[in-house]
Parts: structure tokens; C-alpha cells; sequence
């Protein structure tokens, strides 16, 4: 049996998750998510991991691999540090051993990500820090037009005029978004706009990559914003590619996922490796 520990250090996130692996089986014991907000991160991932063991009622001896993702490479706690590339996609395979691809969505960029049925990384492609694809932009404009974000994505699905942003650039985009407000466009019009144009940048990265047929697993924060899943999928059916955008409850953590899994992967294959040189 082997125990580690995924931390995903995100722009807007900390997540942090404990799995159990035992004869290929495995087990999330724990799962919590602390959001930045001026915070030092380095401390929050520290503490975020703390309170995940308390609450598996793990102690930190019994943990045998400590794998860190997204920016947590100068985690001073950790065993070792993967890319969130591989990380993302190991965790929608776990979530969903059906997807073949990966479009993660997170607080400043996109990605996507094609894989294989063992989560391999078989290609991807980034976007540009600046544009206005992004959740922390999305979150921005919520806040402008006085909206939660856990109204969004149902205001979102009752636009019946989206108006597409266009601009790329986030503050031009933004200033868009206030010129709509001022001619009286609705807000779930806007917001139905707004996941129009990420969606229909966020298709673009997923046909780059090759993904065309199957499912692809929306991970990131936007990944549980339901206005942006079904923008994803009504941009698939206008590019007329077969391809189904699909989330999970879970889908937040899958770069934690994939960090703790591949970490408990690692741990397991070096102590093979230790036995077979003391036993030579």
C-alpha cells in the first residue's frame, strides 16, 4: 500500500488531495481547496496539506510521496514536482477513463491536452498569458455586472442574444463588456457571449492538438462552471467535430490527482528498483 499526496499550486488556487493505492487500486482520501486572495501560497499549500491529513486521519510519517504540480515546485515539504501538463491529463483519466483529450481552463490560460488511454500526453497547446479566455477575466466581468460565480453558469444557459466578445486582449474585452452594459444588454446575455468566445478559442486549441473525435474532459476552475460546458459543446457542433466536452465534481483537483498518482507511481517503481539492487 502507498500513500501520497497531490499539490496543485494554481494563480487562483491551492488544491490539495490524499490517495491511497493499493494493488492498482485507487483511492482519494481526502480533497480540499483554498483559494489564494493575497495570501502567501507557499503557506496556504503548506497548511492545505496539513489539513488534509488530519481530516484522512493520516499522519505525515505514513506518507510516502509528496508530488506538487502547477507552480508548487519551490514547496519545501515535497518529494518531488511534476508538470501540470501530465499531471492534468493522468487525473482526467482517472476521472474519466473515456477521454482522449484535456481542455484546461484555468485562472490566466488555456490548454489543451491530447492523450492516450493511459494518460500519456500525446500533444498540447497553450494560450497567451493576455487573452481574455481565462477564469480570472470571467470573474472580473461577474463581479462588474454584480453576480456570484456560482450564478454564472446558469444565468449564462438563459441567454437567448448572446453578443460575442471578440477582442482578445482582457482589458479591451472588458471594456466591451462595460459598452454592452450600457446599451442595455442583458447580463446572461453577456455572459452567454462571453463563454461563446472562450469556448470558441478554447475549440480552437482542441482541434490544434488533433483531438477530433471522442471526449474531452474540461479541468480548471471553469471546468465547473456549467454555462462553459455547454458553450464548449454547442462550439463543437458549429465546427461540426465530434468531439463532447464533459466535467466532473471533481474536475478542479485533477491536476492534484494526477500529481499524487504519479507520485505514488514513482515511489512504487523506485523501491522495486531498491530491492532488485540490494537482492544482486
Amino acid at each position: 500500500m502507498t500513500i501520497a499526496a497531490g499539490i496543485d499550486l494554481g494563480t487562483g488556487c491551492v488544491k490539495s488531495v490524499l490517495f491511497r493505492v493499493e494493488n492498482g487500486k485507487e483511492e482519494m482520501l481526502a480533497k480540499r481547496t483554498d483559494k489564494i486572495r493575497q495570501r502567501d501560497p507557499l503557506q496556504l499549500a503548506k497548511d492545505g496539506y496539513q489539513r488534509i491529513l488530519k481530516a484522512a486521519s493520516v499522519d505525515a510519517s505514513d506518507v510516502d510521496y509528496v508530488a506538487s504540480t502547477g507552480d508548487g515546485e519551490n514547496l519545501t515539504f515535497t518529494t518531488g514536482h511534476f508538470y501540470s501538463m501530465t499531471t492534468h491529463a493522468r487525473g482526467a483519466i482517472y476521472l474519466n477513463p473515456d477521454v482522449r483529450g484535456v481542455m484546461d481552463m484555468g485562472a490566466l490560460n488555456g490548454r489543451g491536452i491530447k492523450i492516450d488511454e493511459l494518460g500519456k500526453v500525446l500533444s498540447y497547446r497553450m494560450t497567451s498569458q493576455c487573452a481574455s479566455g481565462s477564469g480570472q477575466f470571467l470573474e472580473n466581468i461577474a463581479r462588474y455586472l454584480g453576480i456570484s460565480q456560482e450564478e454564472i453558469g446558469s444565468l449564462s444557459q438563459q441567454g437567448d442574444d448572446p453578443e460575442v466578445v471578440s477582442s482578445i486582449c482582457a482589458v479591451l474585452a472588458e471594456t466591451d463588456v462595460i459598452n454592452m452594459v450600457s446599451r442595455g444588454i442583458t447580463a446572461p446575455n453577456i455572459l452567454k457571449g462571453i463563454h461563446l468566445s472562450m469556448a470558441g478559442r478554447a475549440v480552437k486549441l482542441v482541434r490544434i492538438v488533433g483531438c477530433r473525435e471522442g471526449k474531452v474532459m474540461m479541468t480548471g476552475g471553469l471546468a465547473l462552471d456549467t454555462g462553459m460546458v455547454v458553450a464548449m459543446n454547442e462550439s463543437f457542433a458549429k465546427q461540426k467535430m465530434a468531439v463532447e466536452a464533459v466535467s466532473n465534481p471533481d474536475s478542479i483537483y485533477a491536476g492534484a490527482i494526477g500529481a499524487a498518482i504519479w507520485g505514488a507511481f514513482r515511489f512504487e517503481k523506485l523501491a522495486k528498483l531498491d530491492e532488485m539492487a540490494k537482492a544482486s
